[in-house]
């Protein structure tokens, strides 16, 4: 063969034939060339069927070809009315009646009964001639589904939530099912049809617990950026208990806008609600999961400076969150629909004014009360404004690199020792930077923020061999000496940056010879006004430190005789 198949196409393609498609079809559904495809059915000993033969018959054998000019026109059996009338005979009519019905071709008339008895008896030779296989095969009536013997594997499939083409691909694969995928998908739509629907729960909420929101499709509204028609998107919360709704409209959506809106619609509520429900969608759930999902860390932040917690629906149940759902739907359908805008500030004050004046004003279908009654009452359990916006920021996970900062927008910040090659999440905004631990969320440490290129760094993060700045040298000069401190102060004032390495020698100095010894040697060098480093040096090489001498006298320093009684008073008893 020209082209060879995969084990799985291969596989696809017989199974289709013994269903009985034809080529063009099997062409049709697998991208598979037809001539390649037949030659694996003939291969497999698999009839093709030819193009527009489905469900024919077996080919009528030509007819018979008379050469006799006398004999009657080509005829099948018509069983002729004893009562006949005679001007129904094409040889009775005048001649324009006889060429109209003379026109076709007759067929041969059997008047004898014997002939006509003969034609509906069945012959017991000819049903024992037929192939065992198909004599006991029983034969279902023509207006009985093929599925039908198949109904209680595809009420289990239904009962599953399987669709017509897996219900198909199973009874093809486990019972050898020969009919069409249309005859199971008709099977299907019946059942379906038939089928009690199940009560759904109607989910009551006290006042202010609980807010769905979600998002919908807006109209169309021109954008002044590019000065044509854009679909907005709606975002629509509803209150559980009172149904009130709060509906905007806006060109995009990300994390940030996301949790604008549901601060806009906490701020026009004139409170929060204690819980949020809301979809699976990535701007409020980064990992989906109905025990412990992995919420937006600013979407998460935002509810928690109103008061208010994130519960994410379960996965493909539209039905936990039903309210806001046909909110979204009553405003597509009722005040949107058909409508175009200029500017989305136009749109947004026609849907508030629709909102005021029709839909707060209406009698609810299910509570049976005006909905901004039932929001009157329920206001006041909501959870109180804070005084203060939220503050938003960005946020991110950086590496922390070999100097111990990590990067955000070309600055460097500095993280606590440790942390090097690891994963930190960042948050930062205009003012302030913030490391954190990815795992416990906790805050490792927080700096202000500075110019692009520029570091931060706190004094206990700062590695050890890292050389120190020139206040932090003169500080430690102060510190060894009072002479010490004056002498470096008055190098760097003299020679500026090139003094740091002058200062450094002088701490070392101190460190050798000793803190007393080069404060004296320093007091000196500024008597003789040579402040160098040079001077020290050479004035403690020339200069040692005289070598300490033991008292013989001193209130410390007992009598031998003392030492002497007293180890005869210990050798006693011995």
């Amino acid at each position: 063969m020209a082209n060879v198949l995969s084990e799985e196409k291969k596989q696809q393609v017989l199974a289709l034939g013994r269903l009985g498609w034809s080529l063009r079809q099997i062409q049709k559904a697998t991208r598979i060339r037809r001539e390649t495809a037949s030659q694996y059915l003939k291969a497999a000993g698999i009839a093709v069927r030819p193009p527009g033969a489905w469900g024919r018959r077996a080919a009528k054998p030509a007819n018979e070809v008379i050469t006799d000019f006398g004999a009657g026109k080509p005829a099948i059996p018509v069983i002729a009315d004893l009562n006949c009338n005679p001007k129904t005979n094409p040889e009775n009519q005048n001649p324009a009646a006889k060429g109209k019905a003379t026109s076709k071709p007759a067929n041969e008339v059997i008047t004898d009964p014997e002939v006509i008895t003969d034609l509906n008896r069945v012959q017991p030779d000819e049903v024992s001639a037929l192939p065992s296989e198909q004599a006991a095969v029983p034969q279902r009536s023509p207006s009985t589904s093929a599925c039908e013997a198949y109904r209680d594997a595809i009420e289990m499939g239904l009962s599953r939530g399987r669709n017509a083409m897996a219900i198909w691909q199973d009874l093809v694969d486990q019972y050898g099912f020969a009919s069409s995928y249309q005859s199971v998908q008709r099977f299907v739509r019946k059942l379906r049809g038939t089928q009690t629907p199940e009560a759904r729960v109607v989910i009551t909420t006290p006042p202010g617990q609980e807010a769905q929101v979600d998002y919908g499709t807006g109209p169309m509204v021109r954008d002044r950026k590019t000065d044509k028609y854009r679909r907005t998107r709606l975002f629509v919360m509803t209150l559980g208990c009172s149904r009130k709704a709060v509906r905007l409209l806006t060109f995009r959506s990300s994390a940030r806008i996301w949790a604008e809106l549901h601060e806009r619609a906490f701020r026009r509520l004139g409170g929060a609600t204690r819980t949020v429900v809301l979809d699976n969608l990535r701007e409020g759930v980064l990992v989906p999961d109905i025990y412990d999902p992995a919420l937006n860390p600013l979407y998460r932040d935002v509810l928690a400076h109103y008061g208010a917690v994130a519960m994410p629906c379960r996965i493909q149940d539209p039905d936990r969150k039903g309210k806001v759902e046909s909110g979204v739907g009553h405003a597509q359908k009722t005040p949107l629909k058909g409508l175009r805008f200029e500017s989305l500030e136009e749109a947004q004050a026609y849907l508030d004014r629709w909102e005021e004046r029709w839909a707060d004003t209406r009698i609810h279908g299910t509570t049976k009360r005006q909905v901004a009654a039932m929001f009157a009452e329920e206001r006041p359990a909501l959870l109180p404004l804070p005084l203060e916006p939220f503050r938003y920021y960005q946020f991110g996970e950086r590496t922390v690199h070999l100097d111990g900062c990590v990067e955000v927008e070309a600055a460097y910040y500095g993280a606590p020792p440790g942390w090097i090659g690891r994963r930190v999440s960042v948050q930062w905004d205009s003012r302030q930077v913030r490391l954190l631990n990815p795992s416990t969320g906790q805050l490792l440490r927080e700096h202000l923020r500075q110019a692009r290129g520029g570091h931060r760094i706190q004094e206990q993060d700062r590695p050890k061999h890292a050389p120190l700045g020139t206040q932090q040298l003169l500080n430690r000069a102060d510190q060894a000496g009072e002479q010490i401190g004056m002498l470096c102060r008055s190098m760097h004032k003299e020679h500026g940056q090139n003094a740091v390495r002058r200062i450094q020698g002088m701490l070392s100095l101190a460190k050798k010879y000793g803190a007393a010894s080069v404060d004296e040697a320093c007091g000196t060098a500024l008597e003789v006004g040579s402040c160098e480093y040079r001077f020290v040096r050479r004035y403690l090489e020339r200069h040692p430190q005289m070598p300490l001498s033991l008292r013989q006298v001193d209130p410390l320093i007992r009598e031998l005789t003392v030492y002497r009684d007293f180890i005869d008073n210990k050798t006693k008893g011995d």
